[in-house]
């Protein structure tokens, strides 16, 4: 299986937490009851690796099947006194990794074109219904591939690949800790997070 299940863009600032601008989620692959705890977990999942990754970097980091891809918009691209945005896109493992950064490249160039400088700071104000429509149109990663034609050449070698969610922790960091202190997860998702992980669920992000 080639799937896309999430694309998100957040606003990542050098320290801090980061902030969802922008998100959309394609979780047909799920159960009707699974579907809110499930989409919880990606957003979680998009924030804490956009939050661990250095500015100027692509990485992406498996968890289970699933892999996160993320750009950090900041470092020697980025201008004086601009927003630093990390795109995320959330896969199954089977997407290549160079589809999967056109595309987060090809998401930043346009939500930055066509969403209002003053809207950055305002989430509640932002309106970008594209995400929606990239997930349905490059779940086939081919035609993403296709977006290469237009950008620059990709360097891969930028790109930092690691196995697990562990490797961008901080150290003495724990994932089970960080979802435990989540305010962005229900009890519900919390609880449905530790029963997956026990049961070595397919069916669960993390």
């Amino acid at each position: 299986m080639v799937k896309i299940f999430s694309i998100s863009i957040l606003q990542t600032p050098p320290s801090g937490a980061s902030t969802l601008l922008s998100n959309a989620n394609d979780l047909s692959s799920f159960s009707f009851y699974q579907k809110g705890s499930v989409g919880e977990f990606m957003t979680f999942f998009s924030k804490t690796v956009a939050e661990r990754t250095p500015q100027g970097q692509r990485q992406s980091v498996q968890e289970n099947n699933y892999t996160a891809h993320v750009y950090n918009r900041g470092g020697s691209e980025q201008l004086a006194g601009e927003s630093i945005f990390s795109p995320v896109i959330i896969t199954d493992q089977e997407y290549p990794v160079r589809p999967a950064f056109s595309l987060l490249t090809k998401v930043l160039d346009d939500f930055k074109a066509q969403v209002p400088q003053d809207k950055w700071d305002n989430p509640a104000t932002i309106s970008f219904p594209e995400l929606a429509t990239y997930i349905t149109r490059y779940q086939d990663p081919r035609q993403a591939d296709t977006i290469m034609r237009v950008q620059a050449e990709l360097d891969e070698t930028k790109i930092v690949l690691h196995k697990t969610i562990e490797s961008v922790l901080q150290r003495g960091e724990k994932l089970d800790t960080l979802v435990d202190r989540s305010n962005h997860l229900s009890a519900q998702s919390k609880m449905f997070y530790k029963t997956a992980k026990k049961q070595n669920s397919c069916c669960v992000v993390m």
